[in-house]
């Protein structure tokens, strides 16, 4: 993951302060809803697991969403963005920012409405509409309860076995990625390989996007931070695709 996304290797940060509510404004739970509708209604479900019938559903969103896009559009900020950004205000900007360049929605109409917004505060908070077709909450509801599993059969066995020292690659992030940057480089060892294979939503630059084994790695703390951060006797634990490691 790319440095603002990854904090774990950095010295001398403000300490923070989590929020105590889930969702602090009104609008946050909507930005959450849609989000979660996106995800229930994407385009390659009906090749993940479980298999949905979503070209049966009657719904104009016919685009691929997950996780990975929504993490990858964070991705992209500017550094001093992200850290300027509330939570959910992230998710706003990378969601409509999304439907832009999909051409649901142009930024003229974005603009406007966002216009609308900030000199009537009160608007965000009206009703969202009525009346939409029950195949559509249907499929959504499906989705909360069944989801969308990373799990695939193992192809071929995997390449390290518990107690085994291995070593992560230094490798270019690109767009999108799922190595925390502050351990590239660092030697661990296995102590657990998960059973099957786990996929990733889309294939990345550095290497994930097919089935591939993923293994539970023990660092030690002192390999990663300096000594006077550190718990005594405390060790650092990391799960990780089979793509980002080599032999120690």
């Amino acid at each position: 993951m790319k440095l603002q996304h990854a904090l774990g290797g950095l010295e001398g940060l403000d300490t923070i302060t989590p929020e105590i509510e889930v969702f602090v404004e009104p609008w946050e739970k909507r930005i959450f809803g849609i989000h979660t509708a996106m995800m229930a209604l994407s385009n390659h479900l009906d090749t993940s697991i479980p298999d949905y019938a979503i070209d049966d559903v009657p719904t104009t969103f016919k685009s691929f969403w997950t996780w990975g896009h929504l993490r990858q559009g964070a991705e992209g900020m500017h550094p001093f963005e992200y850290f300027r950004l509330r939570y959910y205000e992230k998710w706003l900007g990378g969601i409509s920012g999304f439907f832009v360049s999909e051409g649901y929605i142009t930024q003229e109409e974005l603009d406007a409405r966002t216009a609308e917004f900030l000199e009537d505060s009160t608007a965000a908070a009206a009703p969202l509409p009525s009346g939409g077709a029950p195949a559509i909450d249907d499929q959504v509801v499906k989705y909360l309860k069944e989801g969308d599993s990373p799990m695939r059969p193992l192809e071929a066995p995997p390449k390290f076995s518990l107690g085994e020292q291995v070593k992560i690659k230094i490798v270019s992030p690109g767009a999108h990625s799922r190595l925390p940057g502050n351990l590239q480089g660092r030697v661990a060892t296995v102590v657990k390989v998960y059973e099957g294979a786990f996929t990733y939503f889309f294939p990345t630059a550095d290497g994930i996007g097919v089935p591939m084994p993923v293994y539970s790695l023990a660092f030690q703390p002192e390999d990663l931070w300096d000594e006077s951060l550190i718990e005594p006797d405390s060790v650092y634990y990391n799960d990780i695709f089979e793509v980002y490691i080599e032999a120690a």
